[in-house]
């Protein structure tokens, strides 16, 4: 018997065949992105929980006023909760730093490597001795600032003088100098 339509049964066939595969497909792609969907909404949370919290990201930068500060003061502050040393050098301190021989010292650095250019009355450091993580005397007026006039640690003896470098004591290195910058003449930011 003839087929009167025209088109003949494998025709049909392939064609009906051709629609099966596209509705695999169709449902493969559209399991395949639920499933996407759902481990995106099990994923997110447990990497979202991991990103620093708003008082972290509030901490990880310190913003100081320096013009209140005269020569041979010093302020504390905070830097990610950790004290923060602000001093501003007087011009015998600064020649006093400047006088020691480097290769003398224990961890060798020169005020100008501790300090940024054109600020070198500008001081600034963590208030974390290098030893055992006290904090060292000398930024508050009256305070023991140790025979080399910088900082006296009084847990374990260490003495640092006018540019924080470790000079007597246990203490392995100099007083750390965070990552700073000037914004004006008178504002610091610390972080």
């Amino acid at each position: 018997m003839a087929d009167t339509s025209g088109v003949s049964t494998a025709d049909a066939a392939t064609e009906h065949g051709e629609g099966e595969i596209d509705r695999r497909d169709f449902i493969n792609i559209a399991a395949i992105s639920a499933a996407g969907v759902g481990g995106l909404a099990v994923v997110y949370p447990l990497v979202s929980q991991m990103a620093p919290s708003a008082d972290v990201l509030a901490e990880s930068s310190t913003e100081l006023d320096i013009s209140a500060i005269q020569p041979g003061q010093a302020v504390k502050a905070v830097f990610r909760k950790q004290p923060l040393f602000v001093r501003r050098l007087t011009q015998q301190e600064i020649d006093a730093a400047n006088a020691v021989d480097v290769s003398s010292l224990r961890d060798p650095q020169t005020l100008a490597d501790r300090t940024k250019e054109g600020h070198q009355d500008v001081l600034v450091t963590m208030g974390v001795c290098t030893h055992l993580g006290c904090v060292p005397l000398g930024a508050a007026e009256g305070e023991t600032r140790g025979e080399f006039g910088g900082y006296f640690c009084p847990c374990h003896g260490s003495v640092f003088d006018t540019a924080a470098r470790i000079r007597k004591g246990p203490a392995p290195t100099n007083l750390e100098v965070p990552e700073y910058s000037f914004t004006s003449d008178t504002t610091i930011v610390v972080g």
